[in-house]
């Protein structure tokens, strides 16, 4: 690497130390742990419901971005995004994924695996028109993950759109939707001094129960 590119990162290392993760302490169901976690990086964190999704294409490569959590539910925790898009398309083929969230302030991390499908149609709408009416105009604009020529056409192509359902409701995109993930696997991950951290994981035995194993850092 010339040393034009060399990024220093001698001094980027810390040391963590701000809580544990016993058995003791867990609970049974981990996305009722999750919440717990989650309302507690609600109080700490910029954006808690950032997630870095992961899918696979048909040819096995992985692709990875950061999308935002809309909601948890009993068992499953959903997102929305076009359905056309790359992980779209990819989640078509092979309808498993991974999201990770990291809350950094806390040195927390957490890990969730499982299958994907798509939420009925009236349940997107109740998402897309709680959007604000300019990001309604933009999912209808945009073909997500599609070559465009520059700024300026998105922008002339954004305004078409805007002028064509001024005044007007701004329909629900074919295209555009929320999909629900339900775990099969969640790993809670509580930095440590040491980096001897903690890790929780919780599988999937049967329809209600999970097991639980610690693993090594």
């Amino acid at each position: 690497m010339s040393g034009q590119n060399k990024i220093d990162l001698s001094k980027v290392r810390r040391e963590y130390g701000r809580g544990e993760l016993l058995e003791s302490k867990i609970l049974a169901d981990p996305v009722v742990q999750f919440g717990v976690w989650f309302r507690e990086a609600q109080a700490a964190e910029v954006e808690p419901n950032a997630m870095t999704l992961a899918t696979v294409d048909a040819s096995g490569a992985p692709s990875a971005r950061v999308v935002l959590l809309k909601a948890v539910e009993t068992d499953a925790f959903v997102f929305i995004t076009n359905y056309t898009s790359r992980k779209g398309r990819e989640l078509e083929v092979n309808p498993r994924a991974a999201l990770v969230f990291f809350w950094p302030t806390l040195e927390r991390q957490v890990r969730i695996e499982g299958r994907v499908d798509k939420i009925a149609r009236n349940e997107s709408e109740v998402y897309f028109y709680a959007r604000p009416h300019a990001a309604q105009i933009a999912a209808l604009t945009s073909r997500q993950s599609q070559t465009i020529a520059s700024r300026p056409e998105l922008e002339r192509r954004n305004a078409e759109t805007e002028a064509k359902y001024a005044g007007q409701q701004v329909p629900l995109p074919e295209f555009w939707g929320g999909y629900r993930l339900v775990p099969s696997g969640m790993e809670f991950w509580q930095g440590r001094a040491g980096r001897l951290h903690d890790r929780i994981v919780y599988a999937r035995q049967g329809d209600h129960s999970w097991q639980i194993r610690r693993l090594q850092p």
